[in-house]
């Protein structure tokens, strides 16, 4: 049978509201009683422990502040309430596997943890701009119920010997005080090739200090994504930092499609021409599309119909396509 002590923890862990940790020491007993030959006390206390799981999977495993940053920390993370989930996302089918199993990991990450075994928590996600990286990173934040931050990295980086570093080993220190999602955007500005014929000492200081720090193990498991537009452009020592690495790519007709319909409901849309439609909209983001639809609702409804029409599809996606014109100082 458990002895005081761990009766004594999980007391405490539930007083603290540390749920992860009083599953955790449960996970514990249920080995020590396998170890004792009492298989069947273990298979009991294994299934207690998985249907306390189940039953809170809307909650946070652990209690999470949602603070905006302080003191040196303040401009550098940006703090965002995540207000997407993974379902809301088109995804590939290989692409939300891959994220599936991250969750899982990170859900049951107790469990591996007393296997002697980590969950992934270091991701890289690869794309060209406006293939969904940030929104699938935000996604991910919401799905594991965890802050989502943002390393500003026109903070971070600076022109003073060893002050980036030092910035960095900041944020690598939050990561351990306080779970969350945190995203290293346009992570290329960071992690390029130290042997590039424009780089300088700093940064090939900057690029070491973080392979060190991802090296690091990690009391908690905080979640570090790094998103790049130009995957080539990465040292190559960064690859088995990092647990995975996700391939993003601009959205498919099929699922260009997907993103128009999520983003109409609960309107009717009896007879879209949806070929035209799809080929209008190639090249547009999922943040775009969803953007495009949206409008086109409100339109239908300020002309009092409670249907789209094609020309309102048609009209909005055009929008887009300018609005991005106008941006990249094409128009």
């Amino acid at each position: 049978m458990s002895n005081t002590k761990q009766i004594l923890s999980m007391l405490r862990s539930r007083a603290e509201g540390d749920e992860d940790k009083f599953l955790a020491i449960a996970l514990q007993v249920a080995a020590a009683e396998a170890r004792q030959g009492h298989r069947a006390t273990a298979e009991q206390l294994r299934a207690a422990v998985e249907a306390v799981r189940r039953g809170g999977t809307d909650k946070p495993t652990v209690s999470v502040s949602m603070s905006q940053p302080r003191g040196d920390l303040e401009g550098l993370l940006a703090l965002r309430d995540p207000s997407i989930r993974l379902s809301q996302v088109v995804l590939a089918p290989a692409l939300r596997e891959k994220l599936d199993r991250v969750i899982l990991q990170q859900e049951r990450r107790t469990w591996l943890r007393e296997g002697n075994r980590t969950p992934s928590r270091r991701l890289l996600f690869a794309g060209p701009p406006g293939s969904g990286k940030t929104m699938t990173a935000e996604a991910l934040a919401g799905q594991l119920r965890l802050p989502f931050l943002v390393v500003r990295l026109e903070a971070l980086i600076t022109r003073y010997m060893g002050e980036t570093s030092a910035k960095l080993r900041l944020v690598f220190d939050e990561t351990i005080r306080r779970r969350g999602v945190y995203l290293f955007d346009e992570f290329d500005a960071v992690g390029g090739k130290r042997s590039a014929t424009n780089d300088v000492g700093e940064m090939r200081r900057v690029l070491n200090s973080f392979l060190q720090f991802m090296e690091e193990p990690s009391s908690t498991d905080s979640v570090i994504l790094a998103a790049t537009n130009h995957p080539e452009l990465l040292d190559p020592a960064l690859q088995r930092r990092f647990d995975e690495v996700l391939q993003f790519d601009m959205p498919s007709p099929d699922e260009i499609r997907e993103v128009i319909r999520n983003n109409l409901r609960p309107m009717k849309y009896p007879r879209i021409a949806w070929k035209s439609v799809v080929d209008a909209g190639a090249g547009l983001s999922q943040a775009e599309l969803a953007r495009a639809a949206d409008e086109a609702a409100k339109e239908a409804l300020l002309h009092e119909r409670n249907t789209i029409r094609t020309d309102d599809l048609l009209a909005q996606i055009t929008a887009r396509h300018d609005m991005r014109t106008a941006f990249n100082g094409n128009g």
